[in-house]
């Protein structure tokens, strides 16, 4: 657990291994070896401080309040905005105690949120077949080692993404999400709807936002 009041700040414009995480660590060790911590610049990055202080951060806490019987560790939560485009580092770490975020990453939608490979999300789905990624509040459940490698199942919380799990919507880490690509082509790859992160940065992910924390998603 996060003990109060410790200052957890990352750098904006990179995720967690450019941060120097170690790997295969627990959340608090991780963020303890954390060097040099920096102030917050949400101006910096794909989600504007307003947009983040005014309308996302409330939401999560509000999908925190509304399934606090189910999600129980409040300490760490996930953020996907799917309102920026796949090449910006949208997927964002946050540590509640303090409203501020912990670190960001690349991470693609669904084929079916996208027709058209534009890299910009057009429509969510709910519906097994369809590819898609879905909104919403998800509880991050076991890891498991699976066709992408070492995984973390998600439960969705909510009618529009109730499918998560006969979906096998997941946390993941693949080849196709990559800062690269995402620079030399504008966007990143898509995945059939899990949230799929660059594979260097996905065990960072998985420790960091262990099981029974909030992954929340909205455009």
């Amino acid at each position: 657990m996060i003990t109060s009041r410790r200052r957890l700040i990352g750098a904006m414009a990179v995720g967690a291994t450019a941060l120097g995480l170690p790997r295969n660590l627990t959340s608090e060790r991780a963020l303890a070896q954390v060097a040099d911590p920096r102030p917050l610049d949400l101006g910096a990055t794909a989600l504007g401080h307003n947009r983040f202080r005014e309308v996302l951060l409330p939401q999560v806490r509000a999908a925190l309040d509304r399934h606090s019987a189910v999600v129980t560790r409040r300490d760490i939560a996930g953020l996907v905005d799917f309102s920026a485009p796949s090449r910006a580092a949208r997927f964002y770490l946050l540590d509640m105690e303090e409203g501020q975020v912990i670190s960001t990453h690349l991470v693609a939608h669904g084929k079916g949120s996208d027709p058209a490979n534009s890299g910009w999300v057009e429509r969510f789905s709910n519906r097994p077949g369809s590819f898609a990624s879905s909104e919403g509040s998800f509880m991050t459940s076991q890891t498991y080692v699976g066709e992408h490698g070492r995984s973390r199942r998600l439960i969705g919380l909510e009618p529009q993404n109730d499918m998560a799990e006969p979906r096998a919507i997941v946390i993941h880490g693949a080849a196709y999400v990559d800062p690269n690509m995402a620079v030399s082509q504008g966007r990143v790859g898509r995945s059939q709807g899990c949230f799929a992160v660059s594979r260097r940065e996905i065990d960072d992910v998985l420790e960091l936002l262990g099981e029974g924390r909030l992954l929340f998603a909205a455009k």
